[in-house]
């Protein structure tokens, strides 16, 4: 950028006005957007003070500055990769439009900075980092996500048919008959009883047998008792010796 640009872009910015529509800022309904006023009494149009400048053609910026980017470069709205083609790098700078996305954007910056073209909207774009996998790894990994969803699958089905085959087997036992003991079966118990007397007479035998042993030795082991005679004899000798004893009963 020659001094003179620079010369000129600075007369540009000191000149500078700004122009705003009679009535705004105390109607909310007016827009900022620039008419002339046109009433009879109109303040702005009769050129009052503080009522606004009117555009005039001692504001206009110098013809070889108008439309200049403050850097000294004249813009161009870019939207693919066609429009830039036939650019100047020298006098042209490009502005990627808002609306591009951040892989054709990158592209597009790539392309701009290897023909020398100036961005004025530059953007870092950061890629997601994927970790790189083996390929084993993910085949390993794809085959466990298989197998985890078949097994899941067939869980239910497992479960359910084991609650069927559980029903079957309640309701055939409920549906068996009960049958009654059979006849073998009461010879049986009627044996059983039959030892278990037999069993409960042997002890009982062989105790009737020991007793008269016990019985026929208990007479040599008592004392011999007196004979009738001579209890009487002792009787009247007890009898003899309370008489001599001399006590009345009425004393």
């Amino acid at each position: 950028m020659t001094t003179e640009t620079k010369r000129l872009i600075r007369v540009r910015t000191e000149k500078s006005a700004v122009f705003k529509r009679s009535g705004f800022g105390t109607k909310p309904q007016l827009s900022d957007s620039w008419r002339k006023p046109r009433g009879q009494h109109n303040k702005q149009r009769e050129q009052k003070k503080a009522k606004g400048a009117l555009p005039k053609p001692g504001y206009g910026s110098p013809v070889a500055v108008r439309g200049m980017h403050p850097s000294g470069f004249f813009e161009v709205m870019v939207f693919s990769e066609k429009d830039l083609e036939n650019l100047d790098s020298k006098t042209q700078a490009i502005r990627i439009s808002a609306g591009v996305g951040g892989r054709k954007r990158k592209a597009l910056q790539e392309k701009a900075a290897q023909a020398g073209l100036k961005i004025l909207n530059t953007r870092v774009i950061r890629e997601p980092v994927k970790e790189e996998k083996p390929a084993e790894q993910e085949k390993a990994a794809a085959k466990e996500k298989k197998e985890t969803k078949g097994a899941k699958k067939e869980a239910p089905a497992k479960k359910g048919a084991a609650k069927a085959t559980d029903a079957r087997k309640k309701g055939a036992e409920e549906k068996k008959p009960v049958k009654p003991a059979s006849k073998s079966a009461k010879p049986a118990a009627k044996e059983t009883a039959k030892k278990e007397e037999k069993a409960a007479s042997k002890p009982k035998a062989k105790e009737a047998v020991k007793a008269p042993a016990k019985k026929a030795a208990a007479p040599e082991k008592t004392e011999k008792k007196p004979a009738a005679g001579e209890k009487a004899k002792a009787d009247k000798a007890g009898a003899a010796k309370k008489k001599s004893s001399g006590v009345k009963k009425n004393d």
